[in-house]
């Protein structure tokens, strides 16, 4: 799939006021400074469309920007920054669950997980979440670029192993960097082919 247009269009913390109509969206979510700014901008080919910062914790907001005028990728808060005090946290959270369990339109969640990690206690237990709620979703490991070959796939299968202690059907999973494209492709072909089977139906 080719991005020919992709535009800012809404910032919120209420689901009620996110846009209407029925494109289909494609959220993405993950733990502070994951890097969910520079992949979304690497995707869409626009350096400045979703808003990088040295800071985490500074998406606290949905936004959602509209793609090819048929769908959106919506930018969500970056969960577990310790550092916004218990407060924020539950505005967060309550954003964020707000957003996943009520908008129709959403159509796949990516999991954004650093790749340089071993399996943290908050991605599996926001992975659990996930399947309690029969959340379609897919993870997205970020950062691959910064780790040789050996560690990476060591580190990928750790998670891979990690997962199959909860599920016997694991979602699908994609290995990205925003610095040299990788994976954009195959992440971009997956939209595509979901959105070819909506327009099926």
């Amino acid at each position: 799939m080719e991005i020919s247009n992709a535009e800012f269009v809404i910032s919120n913390t209420d689901v009620k006021k996110c846009p209407p109509g029925t494109f289909p969206e494609y959220a993405f979510i993950g733990r502070s400074n994951v890097g969910k700014s520079s992949l979304i901008n690497m995707l869409t080919g626009r350096k400045g469309l979703a808003m990088t910062s040295a800071t985490p914790g500074k998406t606290m907001l949905i936004n959602h920007f509209l793609i090819n005028k048929s769908w959106y990728i919506v930018d969500l808060p970056g969960y577990g920054y310790a550092r916004r005090g218990l407060k924020g946290q539950k505005q967060i959270k309550n954003i964020i669950e707000s957003y996943i369990l009520q908008r129709e339109q959403m159509t796949n969640l990516f999991l954004l997980i650093d790749s340089r990690l071993e399996p943290q206690p908050i991605d599996m237990d926001f992975i659990e979440w996930l399947g309690d709620h029969g959340v379609p979703f897919a993870i997205v490991f970020t950062k691959a670029d910064k780790l040789k070959g050996g560690r990476l796939n060591n580190n990928i299968n750790q998670y891979i192993k990690k997962l199959h202690e909860q599920w016997e059907e694991l979602p699908p999973y994609f290995v990205t960097s925003s610095d040299n494209r990788m994976g954009r492709n195959e992440l971009l072909n997956y939209i595509e082919n979901i959105n070819k089977e909506l327009n099926q139906l």
